[in-house]
């Protein structure tokens, strides 16, 4: 017989209903995702479950980010009555159990059993009764530690990661899978500086997040501090092992910010070699985004400096004069032109960095750079058709060479993503994207460009909470207006006007000389019945991009999606009505 109910604390888990009881069989509303986390819970026999596992198992092959996690079990404990947090405990590894014993009520026979849930056919679902005998629940079934739906999860998305690396080819290299030495990075706990009651809470959350996001980085080896306490809940950490690098930080608190300060130190010489500071409003009420935007805030920098550690630089040919660090102050002044966009901008930009890779013409870092610059000025169609194809042609080989070169370089395989987006190869932007993530888990960039690859593939609901995820990253912050442009986008596309002006409303304030912005902003004020304002945001679009009409405001569509098509040619017939020249 199979097991229906699992009961726990005083609460019933229906499987088949997919209802949570409290006290008198009373229904607690659960989302459909919060009931799986719950179920998976109930059933791995008190194991710790680490974030990694969750996630896999509960949004299998869907990109989500670990606040989608934390949601959840914000739900769970709140529909649980756990705001001691004594149900659902978290380990001092960063993963998850529910410390409670569990026992299961075997299904009973469908003939003789009673029950009022329908099927699909008209007939009733049977209800286990009462007093069926209790049996103790034991452990899923394991493999390689991960339980039976993890692994299954994980062999799905092993398929599409070898298939993506071998879409990807040739950039995508193998030797990294193959990497034997990897170097060891310990992140040590957070001390907490910060003189509030808050304080040690937000520490040990800080510390498990920095964990996590390295951990997910490929070509590193994490090593957690050992746990000194029993059970290993939530406690004090012994030293760290043996490792090559690591990561110390704390945090501070003033009336108006908390701040966490990091930095990377070589554990041979003691040597730092890098250090950040990221501050959030102190008054900020969700507690999860001020940890989320400190963690990504420090961890972005971090895993971009480390990234550069690992894979320095060919030794160029320098022409006289010419240093490194003029060098990364051209390309640092350059890129911010990438996120930050305006049609003169961009111009000065190019010019810089062509009048740098003319007095060093082997810099590859340099070319990179351009590369990645230039995709953005095909994405914003500044160059004509010819122009376009002669620019997509050299970054190409640009980012042949140097991927051949570096395979694991974040800029490198930021610029393919760009290049791959820009061109309109969405799904192999996904996949060079994400490999991307894989060396900066907190990179905006990169979640802004997969989530404009989603767009195109018709994926709205997927592109949504990828931009999401970005917004609540916010990095790097001179980013910021692209994935508050694509949830607007996202909203619009589905139809969610009114939900959509706000997201386009602060994507403007940023950066309002974009001309694309007002248009779509004009859309979602038209269906919204806002007819005046749409009407000015029109005329804005236009003094920002004069000559736009309806056969010039859509960006290329080649290879998008027929979801992604119709939807957009009813944008487009809502800024027509705003006042759009049809030609």
């Amino acid at each position: 017989m199979g097991v229906n109910v699992l009961r726990f604390a005083g609460f019933e888990l229906d499987q088949q209903r997919a209802e949570l009881r409290g006290a008198g069989g009373v229904a607690i509303k659960l989302r459909p995702k919060a009931f799986e986390m719950l179920r998976l819970f109930a059933t791995s026999g008190g194991r710790v479950l680490s974030k990694q596992e969750l996630m896999e198992t509960v949004w299998p092959n869907v990109h989500v980010g670990e606040d989608n996690l934390f949601q959840c079990i914000r739900e769970l404990r709140t529909a649980l009555g756990d705001d001691q947090r004594q149900l659902i405990k978290l380990a001092s590894g960063g993963g998850y159990l529910l410390a409670t014993e569990v026992v299961a009520v075997p299904a009973a026979d469908p003939a003789q059993a009673e029950g009022t849930r329908p099927d699909p056919t008209g007939e009733v679902a049977p209800r286990p009764p009462a007093e069926a005998a209790a049996v103790p629940v034991k452990p899923q079934r394991t493999m390689f530690g991960l339980s039976r739906q993890a692994s299954v999860a994980a062999v799905g998305g092993l398929c599409v990661i070898v298939i993506g690396l071998a879409v990807a080819a040739p950039a995508l290299k193998p030797d990294l899978l193959f990497k034997r030495t990897p170097p060891r990075v310990a992140v040590v706990p957070i001390v907490d500086a910060s003189n509030d009651s808050r304080g040690a809470m937000m520490a040990a959350e800080a510390t498990s997040r920095l964990t996590d996001g390295f951990a997910k980085i490929q070509n590193i080896s994490v090593v957690a501090p050992r746990s000194s306490a029993v059970a290993g809940f939530e406690s004090a950490s012994a030293p760290a092992a043996s490792s090559d690098y690591e990561i110390r930080g704390e945090l501070q608190h003033s009336d108006q910010s908390w701040t966490l300060r990091a930095r990377i130190i070589k554990t041979s010489t003691g040597e730092v070699q890098s250090v950040v500071a990221t501050s959030v409003n102190a008054d900020e009420a969700d507690a999860q985004l001020q940890q989320s935007r400190l963690v990504a805030g420090v961890g972005h920098v971090l895993a971009r400096r480390l990234n550069e550690i690992l894979e320095p630089s060919a030794a160029p040919t320098r022409a006289r004069g010419t240093s490194a660090g003029g060098d990364k102050i051209a390309i640092e002044q350059a890129l911010a032109s990438i996120n930050q966009t305006t049609r003169e901008r961009f111009g000065a930009a190019q010019a810089m960095l062509q009048k740098a890779l003319a007095d060093d013409p082997e810099n590859l870092d340099i070319a990179v750079a351009l590369a990645s610059l230039q995709m953005r000025g095909i994405q914003m169609v500044w160059f004509s058709p010819d122009e376009a194809a002669a620019v997509e042609a050299r970054a190409v080989a640009t980012l042949e060479q140097a991927l051949k070169s570096k395979p694991n370089s974040i800029p490198a395989l930021e610029a393919y993503c760009r290049l791959l987006s820009a061109t309109n190869h969405f799904v192999e932007s996904l996949v060079a994207c994400g490999k991307a993530l894989s060396f900066d888990p907190w990179n905006g960039a990169a979640l802004y460009l997969i989530g404009l690859g989603q767009i195109y593939l018709g994926r709205f609901d997927d592109a949504l909470a990828t931009f999401q995820q970005a917004d609540r990253y916010d990095t790097p912050a001179a980013s910021r207006w692209t994935w508050l442009l694509g949830a607007g986008l996202a909203n619009v596309l589905m139809g969610r006007d009114e939900e959509a002006l706000p997201w386009l409303q602060r994507s403007i304030a940023i950066t309002p000389a974009t001309g694309r912005s007002h248009l779509l902003l004009a859309a979602a004020y038209q269906r919204s019945g806002r007819f005046e304002e749409a009407r000015a945001a029109i005329a804005e679009g236009l003094r920002l991009r004069p000559g736009t009409t309806r056969l010039s405001v859509s960006p290329p569509m080649k290879n998008a999606s027929p979801v992604c098509i119709a939807a957009w040619d009813r944008v487009v017939q809502a800024e027509v009505d705003a006042g759009l020249p049809e030609q």
